[in-house]
């Protein structure tokens, strides 16, 4: 998981970096009354979010199956402890039943 989201990090700031080349090289225009600490990143994140989704795919697939078997894993905990709490939970009330 923290792979993807390195990767994800990178490929933001390379389009940062592009955006940023872009706007002060004229070739894309800039923000309105000095907004470009706000458009340049804006325009970063337009352009990386498909090139991430395309490039990333088989990360992301496998960052998928790392979520869900920890997920499983914590249903089958949580199953597990709700079933030693019945059990704890039925012998208590044996033992009141029969005092």
């Amino acid at each position: 998981m923290l792979r993807y989201t390195l990767m994800r990090l990178g490929i933001f700031l390379g389009c940062l970096a592009v955006a940023w080349g872009l706007v002060y090289a004229d070739i894309v225009p800039s923000g309105r009354n000095g907004s470009n600490g706000l458009w340049i990143p804006l325009l970063a994140l337009v352009l990386s979010a498909p090139i991430s989704f395309v490039v990333l795919r088989k990360e992301r697939d496998r960052a998928s199956v790392q979520v869900a078997a920890r997920v499983d894993r914590m249903k089958a905990n949580m199953e597990a402890a709700g079933l030693a709490e019945d059990l704890a939970d039925e012998r208590a009330r044996a033992g009141t039943k029969t005092s």
